[in-house]
């Protein structure tokens, strides 16, 4: 496989280029770099169909069709409107997730390449390769065997025992631990916009690795936010993306904030008919009632400490006020058990504050500014732009 002059010219230029008739992409990440997207190393002895993209394999059709039993329905593991999901065991005998992906979701697929080329760390999802045909776009992940978190709160069997308190502890962590590297270490720096119970994986050892980067958006070194049109799932988005369109690494605070809860309560962020999971959490900490958002499949089996401390630090994740959430590094902390009493305290403060000025300008009204987006329906948002 070799290059030729127009494509060359094409990379510079920044422009659709296609090799063997497979179309291929490179994308701007500064004014003054390109990155390729589709990087080939080709060696002496190479084969056609092993094509290694930096750390990336290329898979060819063939072997994807052969690992999951021609893209059998009973090899399915997940379903959205934008991909479908098939275990499969490689000729090695190793087990991956196949992510196929439909049509229209070109732009996904480039993210998550894109992400997965500069991001790597112990709790996030990595790639282990792809395949790319006229026709066709796939993504092979290794095969996370104890599924997403959602599935582990939501929708496991009887037969299998819920997510005790030790274990969700360490999915906050790991999680925040994954997100934090996104947010604030990774060159360049990537929002991931999709932060959700749904989009945390498990390992075989339930170590939390964040997942599905088909919304990701890349910031330049100066760049604070990005403006586009509104991605995600309701109940899950900032509320300052919702109204200005505008996102930042505390867009993403915000749903991890709201998967934590998730993770406290075992419930959705719209399983209540008449107010959202943040605002319920949020009156059951007030009526100083923590027994009561725990999910009763823990049975009693965790600490009401922790679980205050949790629910404290997910608020404080949840604030109306991009600029008053605090970084991911910071929840880290957190989590390690440093300096949340502070950030609580200027919480607490901040609650009488707005308290009392609702009570002193609207005498005849009881109710408080919220900090959610329960006034929004439950649709997934979870698209291409």
């Amino acid at each position: 496989m070799s290059l030729s002059g127009k494509s060359r010219s094409s990379i510079a230029a920044g422009r659709s280029f296609s090799i063997d008739n497979v179309p291929y992409k490179t994308s701007r990440i500064s004014s003054t770099e390109f990155h390729y997207i589709f990087e080939v190393n080709p060696g002496e002895d190479h084969d056609p169909q092993e094509v290694h993209l930096g750390k990336l394999k290329r898979f060819s059709l063939h072997e994807l069709q052969v690992a999951t039993n021609n893209f059998s329905n009973r090899n399915v593991i997940g379903s959205s409107r934008f991909s479908k999901v098939y275990r499969g065991r490689l000729a090695d005998g190793s087990l991956v997730a196949v992510k196929r992906m439909r049509e229209g979701c070109e732009l996904a697929f480039q993210n998550i390449v894109r992400v997965n080329n500069v991001a790597v760390h112990r709790n996030l999802l990595p790639l282990r390769g792809l395949c790319m045909t006229p026709m066709e776009r796939m993504l092979v992940y290794p095969y996370m065997v104890n599924g997403t978190v959602v599935f582990r709160l939501r929708e496991r069997p009887e037969t299998q025992p819920p997510l005790d308190w030790p274990t969700r502890k360490r999915i906050a962590l790991g999680s925040a631990r994954g997100l934090a590297y996104l947010n604030e270490e990774c060159d360049p720096r990537i929002i991931h916009r999709d932060i959700k119970a749904s989009n945390i994986l498990l390992d075989d050892e339930f170590e939390a690795v964040v997942g599905v980067f088909g919304l990701a958006k890349l910031l330049d070194d100066e760049e604070t936010h990005v403006t586009t049109a509104v991605r995600g799932t309701s109940g899950h988005i900032a509320p300052e993306y919702l109204s200005t369109g505008k996102c930042s690494e505390k867009t993403d605070v915000f749903g991890y904030g709201i998967m934590l809860l998730e993770l406290i309560t075992g419930q959705g962020a719209f399983d209540f008919e008449e107010v959202a999971l943040l605002d319920w959490v949020k009156g059951c900490l007030e009526e100083k009632k923590l027994e009561t958002p725990v999910d009763a499949n823990l049975q009693g089996n965790y600490v009401e400490n922790e679980v205050e401390q949790l629910i404290q630090i997910a608020l404080l994740c949840t604030q109306n006020s991009p600029t008053k959430r605090p970084k991911m590094s910071e929840v880290v902390k957190m989590l390690e058990g440093d300096s949340l009493a502070e950030r609580w305290q200027e919480w607490l403060t901040e609650e009488v504050f707005q308290l009392e000025f609702n009570h002193k300008h609207n005498p005849n009204t009881d109710w408080i500014v919220g900090d959610s987006t329960s006034d929004i329906q439950p649709d997934e948002l979870s698209g291409p732009r």
